[in-house]
């Protein structure tokens, strides 16, 4: 297991140089870069996207055609002694081999810089919202474990059944409704939308949670988080409904099954006393992979959408303010997460059944 291990951990290096290889060099084509932002806000405009949008846009024209001896739109009228300050201090005075290369080996050291236009480190921010994304990804992991496993128990018992059709009918349509599209229905009907006001539409504490008692605050953080959750967790519980209640089945047809029952044992501690832990192996074993699916799956379109402050939201707005410390810093950690869980669940897998050796299926 050693050195399958030491292989993984080797591929971590030129997975996360591809990762950042591929999206630096398509920042390099995308127009309204950070230099772009800048002069907006110099001169009031606030947002660089109105030269490219589409529309009434005669003097996004005009300011086009105008200037044409700048290579930034908008720039026309501004000294070249102030924007050769702005690409300095965003780096781009450089080629772009050397800023991926620096910024390679600062991400190797964990120095992912200051944001452009906030003034604060990334790892601060990434500390700082952190919190927020484990929260959303523990508490759907946790409820989706929760609901699919007496419900794969119950569909493995019941195989074939009018209760399994139907059960997995309702599966396969939760699988299927995209989670914003779930997130969006859940706000229409019980956030004040067009029907009940029973949840807040936004954020994970109410504006008075410091004056609350412990007890309040506890019942205000439930209260938040219950719409979110619920949003990241339809798409979860379906694939772990159907693994419990196929590894259910593998383990129902063995022969210490039938010979516990040759025995007179009951059903029920056939059930769980014999057939659970043996099922359950594969099912808990996974559970660090699920709980990173949920978390980066979920992590943008529930927190955009129920406006959480977490890492999801924090790499959107960066995105569209063209924060590229704040982009690349995020992906790198989401990157390096996701393949480190990735080791974490094969060695899970072989720590609760030993009969598993990936060296073997690697040979």
């Amino acid at each position: 297991m050693g050195p399958y291990i030491l292989r993984r951990l080797l591929l971590v290096i030129p997975t996360l140089l591809g990762i950042l290889l591929v999206n630096f060099t398509l920042t390099q084509f995308v127009p309204g870069g950070p230099v772009e932002q800048a002069i907006a806000r110099a001169q009031g405009g606030g947002d660089v996207f109105g030269g490219f949008a589409g529309g009434n846009n005669d003097a996004g024209t005009d300011e086009l055609n105008n200037a044409s001896d700048s290579t930034y739109v908008g720039a026309r009228g501004l000294p070249p002694e102030f924007i050769a300050e702005l690409e300095k201090e965003f780096g781009f005075d450089k080629p772009p081999v050397q800023r991926f290369l620096n910024m390679v080996w600062n991400y190797a050291r964990f120095d992912f810089g200051e944001s452009y236009f906030r003034s604060i480190g990334v790892i601060d921010l990434v500390i700082e919202k952190l919190p927020v994304s484990i929260t959303l990804g523990l508490w759907s992991t946790l409820i989706a474990y929760a609901i699919s496993i007496p419900l794969g128990i119950a569909k493995a018992v019941r195989d074939g059944t009018a209760f399994d059709t139907w059960t997995s009918g309702a599966i396969i349509a939760a699988y299927a409704i995209p989670g914003f599209l779930f997130a969006i229905l859940l706000l229409v009907l019980f956030a004040g939308g067009s029907y009940w006001q029973i949840f807040p539409l936004r954020g994970l504490t109410s504006d008075n949670f410091d004056d609350l008692t412990l007890l309040g605050k506890v019942g205000d953080y439930f209260w938040h988080i219950t719409l979110p959750v619920l949003a990241g967790t339809i798409g979860a519980f379906a694939t772990l409904t159907l693994l419990t209640k196929n590894s259910f089945l593998d383990e129902i047809k063995k022969l210490y099954v039938m010979t516990a029952r040759a025995k007179g044992l009951s059903e029920r501690r056939v059930l769980y006393g014999h057939v659970f832990r043996n099922a359950m192996l594969i099912v808990i074993a996974g559970f660090p992979a699920v709980f990173i699916g949920v978390f980066f799956g979920g992590s943008l379109i529930i927190e955009t959408i129920f406006s959480l402050d977490g890492l999801g939201r924090l790499g959107f707005e960066a995105a569209v303010a063209r924060d590229y410390p704040i982009v690349f810093g995020t992906l790198y950690i989401f990157g390096l997460m996701g393949l480190l869980v990735g080791i974490i669940s094969d060695l899970m897998y072989v720590l609760v059944d030993p009969r598993i050796d990936f060296e073997r299926r690697e040979g």
